[in-house]
């Protein structure tokens, strides 16, 4: 496998009209909450971090990848950079680059994040040869970093004020010194925030110098509606360059940042192409099929007709196959006995390996990131086992998909999660 590490525009700007990349918005959730962002928004004309056409799961990344590289054979780098941030999704991240390892073995790899929860999976990263991991740090003094983080979940744990913005900073310096020593190239933004932390970049510089970063990247605040910095003006082209003169003794500084979308793609500063919207929108819709290698779909019901059935309350599910006679119902498997936690999902995982679909009325937030993982595709839905079956066979979603929030919903467990 021969990786060409200046082929990465963000890092080297000398090919950022040569090669571009593509940001694979797989990761929804986020870990913090930033004063100045706001993901709820998605309008076509907005280029900023934390916005996406749909999110993606890692399969439907891949075959999205697929077509965008068919399309622009310039992409040499595929990158994950939110919607939220990638390690606050870590099962759908590194599944991700998994399968683009595997199916571009000299595809460029590269992840954006807040730094609090990468240090598990630096050595994944480094094993998957990802080369570039950009860490957004706006402040090494927890009393600015306090005003610019509403609060911050570790686990699930929520800290606020000065205990958030110092759990926050001690992470992101570590995060650093572990990529470098994983000999991960390393970039780091600031915000610039007028009346915030404008006046520290040197500080901010200076640190992340120290401890091995390879590149700056200061990025001017955008002011974004429904956040608390909203009213608070863009930094002046002039105070940017101000900036980034005093701060070059220390890193060098990137200057030609695009505050990219989470699903950018294309050449730096080159007009989103509408045809590739249009694709990420069809991938976010795409379901695995039953094929040669998956030919089943499992279902959980009580009595066998009706999808009716909360995963965790099932003991066993209905494996169903299409046949030269029709749809049929194959063979029962028994679910894992509850009280393994995650380890209980897991088996199961290794259980219906040889199924692309699973129909449930209700599932947790743990069996569907382990299952879908996996690639397991999973639909929550209810009606008649023949009629979704029918339409899945057919190469259609089911048809009475249930649009439910995140989070259980359904069972009779004691809401601390599926065990």
């Amino acid at each position: 496998m021969t990786l060409n590490i200046f082929n990465h525009p963000c890092f080297h700007k000398d090919v950022r009209h040569q090669f571009g990349r593509v940001h694979l918005p797989v990761a929804p959730k986020c870990n913090i909450q930033c004063n100045y962002c706001n993901r709820k928004y998605n309008c076509a004309n907005e280029n900023r971090p934390g916005v996406t056409v749909a999110t993606l799961s890692p399969q439907q990344a891949l075959s999205y990848l697929e077509e965008v590289v068919n399309k622009d054979p310039r992409i040499t780098v595929a990158g994950i950079a939110g919607p939220g941030d990638p390690f606050a999704n870590p099962l759908e991240t590194v599944k991700t680059l998994e399968l683009v390892r595997e199916r571009f073995p000299e595809m460029l790899l590269c992840v954006s994040t807040n730094g609090l929860n990468i240090a598990p999976y630096i050595n994944a990263l480094a094993d998957l040869k990802v080369s570039h991991v950009t860490i957004t740090i706006n402040a090494v003094n927890p009393d600015l970093g306090m005003q610019i983080y509403a609060w911050v979940r570790d686990g699930k744990l929520i800290y606020r004020g000065r205990a958030a913005a110092e759990l926050l900073l001690e992470r992101q310096l570590q995060a650093v010194s572990l990529l470098k020593q994983a000999g991960i190239i390393v970039k780091i933004n600031s915000i610039i925030i007028p009346g915030i932390n404008d006046e520290h970049f040197a500080s901010i510089a200076q640190k992340a110098a120290e401890l091995g970063a390879d590149l700056f990247n200061c990025i001017p605040l955008l002011p974004t509606a429904d956040t608390v910095f909203h009213d608070v003006p863009e930094p002046s082209p002039e105070t940017i360059r101000e900036i980034r003169q005093r701060i070059k003794k220390y890193l060098p500084q990137m200057e030609h940042c695009n505050r990219c979308r989470a699903d950018a793609v294309g050449l730096l500063g080159e007009a989103p192409v509408e045809e590739f919207r249009r694709m990420l929108h069809q991938s976010s819709r795409l379901t695995t099929n039953p094929d040669n290698d998956r030919p089943y779909v499992a279902v959980a019901s009580q009595e066998g007709v009706l999808v009716n059935q909360h995963l965790g309350e099932a003991s066993r599910l209905l494996i169903f196959a299409k046949t030269d006679t029709g749809i049929r119902l194959v063979e029962t498997r028994k679910t894992p006995e509850p009280g393994t936690g995650k380890q209980r999902w897991i088996q199961l995982a290794g259980i219906i390996k040889d199924c692309c679909i699973l129909l449930v009325n209700g599932i947790g937030t743990s069996p569907r990131e382990v299952l879908e993982y996996e690639g397991i595709t999973i639909f929550v839905t209810q009606g008649l086992i023949a009629e979704e079956l029918r339409s899945i066979f057919e190469g259609r979603n089911p048809q009475r998909i249930i649009r439910r929030k995140p989070g259980c919903g359904g069972c009779s467990g004691g809401g601390l999660g599926c065990g």
